[in-house]
């Protein structure tokens, strides 16, 4: 017999760990998310506190992760990873409800920790839904921004994009962008590092460069791009002892698909000052608040015309165990908004072709097919054409229960350690 040691004990533990944290987590439709989970961090000048902490606070962005993984497919989950570490990972205890240390050790300069946690999958959900990640009917377009800006101290405007971009943050782009959002509209390529044109091997002309921006749209999903700049400078006119400062904001909305200019929008503000540089900020917040209004305004209106144009097209659907898994799906199609009729076509042993009348286009029905889930199989949409989608039934993937890409720590970390 030899005697069980602290560390020989938490190796069994860590050992049940992850074992558990693949099968513990509580069912889909479930208000609460229950699991367990592990965090690794290197110790850093022997400061062990500092460790624990941060390997819980891994272990409990993992809780959330595999929460956010019951709730999409892997196709949504894979396209919005920008929003996911940005929006959801940045506010983790936000959906934490609590949680309990299991145990901790040090070992080979890390200390690692199993944690139990409660995640709020109603409030995760809800998040996910305003989002228009989940049950996202796509009722609204996903749109790109590119505004450039100028105010009489810039030698030449700020732009993001295209050649020599000077790195900034425009006031314009930004006041439209949050009211977009918050209107419900879904924008791309807004995250801290903007999306780069020579990633996608896209090389801008110029500035104004519509071509090279509709590319970089479609690279980033983008149903629209709104393309324009913002301008203000100081007016001949004053007002008393104040001067007066004037700002225009002229957009171009343009659909993706088409590739035609579907929306225009100028506005211009006038606002009075003392101080030049307060002045001319004024003018572009002012005029940013107009141009969004009518921006939204005349987005709306277009894409809600676009949406609802009523479209037939074939859906071919295939694959083992056919039958049941076509009753599920065919079930889910009921209870989608859009499906005006469904008609079959044609059915065999492992295939059906069926006729959809959509309201929507058949890139958007694929769209929100994808964001369905089911327990024992998946979709996989093989093609989207003008007049059919191919639809293929395959099997769920059991996470291996040694699988490296559920560690908590990734080189990134392991880097920034090091440099603590």
């Amino acid at each position: 017999m030899f005697k069980k040691t602290p560390a020989i004990s938490f190796i069994v533990l860590f050992v049940g760990i992850i074992f558990i944290s693949g099968q513990s987590f509580a069912a889909k439709g479930s208000d609460v998310l229950t699991g367990v989970t592990t965090g690794k961090r290197r110790i850093v000048n022997h400061n062990i506190q500092q460790a624990k902490q941060k390997a819980v606070s891994d272990a409990l962005n993992l809780a959330v992760q595999n929460a956010f993984a019951e709730l999409v497919s892997r196709q949504v989950f894979a396209s919005n990873l920008n929003f996911f570490y940005n929006q959801i990972l940045s506010h983790t205890s936000d959906y934490i409800i609590t949680y309990r240390v299991l145990g901790g050790i040090e070992n080979k300069g890390h200390y690692l920790v199993g944690v139990e946690s409660k995640v709020d999958i109603k409030l995760l959900e809800k998040t996910l839904t305003d989002a228009r990640i989940l049950n996202a009917n796509h009722d609204k377009p996903v749109i790109l921004f590119f505004i450039a800006e100028k105010t009489p101290s810039d030698l030449l405007p700020k732009y993001w994009w295209g050649n020599n971009p000077v790195p900034y943050q425009s006031l314009a782009e930004e006041i439209i962008i949050n009211k977009m959002l918050q209107d419900r509209f879904i924008v791309t390529g807004n995250d801290v590092d903007r999306p780069d044109p020579s990633f996608y091997n896209i090389t801008f002309d110029s500035i104004y460069d519509i071509a090279a921006a509709k590319d970089l749209g479609r690279e980033m999903k983008a149903d629209m791009i709104v393309f324009g700049k913002a301008s203000s400078s100081e007016a001949i006119n004053r007002m008393g002892e104040e001067k007066t400062f004037n700002a225009n904001i002229n957009l171009e909305g343009y659909n993706l698909e088409t590739g035609e200019k579907v929306i225009t929008s100028q506005v211009e503000a006038t606002v009075k000052n003392e101080m030049d540089k307060q002045g001319n900020i004024n003018a572009i917040v002012k005029a940013a608040n107009l141009s969004v209004k009518d921006l939204s305004e005349k987005i709306d209106a277009y894409w809600a015309q676009n949406l609802r144009t009523e479209h037939a097209f074939d859906v071919i659907i295939e694959g083992e165990n056919f039958l049941p898994r076509f009753i599920a799906l065919k079930q889910i199609f009921k209870q989608m908004p859009g499906i005006e009729n469904l008609q079959p076509k044609e059915m065999g042993t492992n295939y059906t072709v069926m006729q959809v009348f959509y309201k929507g286009k058949p890139s958007q029905f694929a769209d929100a097919v994808m964001l369905k889930t089911f327990d024992s199989f998946g979709l996989e949409i093989s093609d989207v054409i003008d007049d059919i989608v191919f639809i293929k039934f395959i099997e769920k993937e059991q996470p291996s229960l040694f699988d490296e890409s559920q560690s908590t720590t990734n080189p990134e970390e392991e880097n920034q350690d090091t440099t603590e």
